[in-house]
């Protein structure tokens, strides 16, 4: 008679941590401000504020928006703070930066949240593979929070982890 097949992780105290259990939906998007700008690249006050005030800004209504310029401006930070100041009162988040910077940002919010107690004297697998858009900073992000807490770290899947950290049982 064949031996059942058995899942030893399944079994073991192994904690995986998937990032991806982490994303917060919702769409990003980016605000590029150069329009706004004479050529694209001088702000004149009293013609931004107006553009900023008769601006339709339901348009980004629960996203989280990624504020730029794309051309040399140079944009003090005041007209970026009066564009933030609409977007702040409807999007879920708004940064100054590119998507791979409001990403970073958003992980940070969601994992400086997150109570990870639940890792404590347990080796932590911190799955690496992510078919969401999981910024390398969010791993790091991670495995600092979880440092002191876990036995071991490993990076990866079950079958195939590298070790990051080895503390001492707990």
């Amino acid at each position: 008679m064949a031996e059942e097949i058995r899942n030893r992780v399944a079994e073991s105290k192994l904690v995986v941590i998937d990032l991806e259990d982490y994303y917060p939906e919702g769409e990003r998007t980016l605000l590029d401000i150069s329009p706004w700008l004479v050529e694209g690249i001088i702000l004149v006050e009293k013609q931004f504020r107006e553009t900023v005030n008769s601006f339709d800004w339901s348009i980004f209504e629960n996203k989280y928006v990624a504020l730029y310029c794309k051309t040399d401006a140079i944009v003090p930070s005041w007209a970026f703070n009066l564009v933030a100041a609409q977007l702040n009162k409807i999007s879920k988040k708004t940064v100054v930066g590119d998507l791979k910077l409001l990403e970073t940002i958003i992980y940070e919010e969601v994992l400086s949240s997150v109570n990870f107690d639940f890792v404590t004297a347990k080796p932590v697998i911190i799955k690496g593979c992510s078919n969401k858009p999981v910024p390398e900073t969010a791993y790091i992000s991670l495995a600092n929070k979880i440092q002191d807490k876990a036995i071991s770290i490993m990076y990866g899947e079950a079958c195939s982890a590298v070790p990051i950290i080895k503390n001492k049982k707990k």
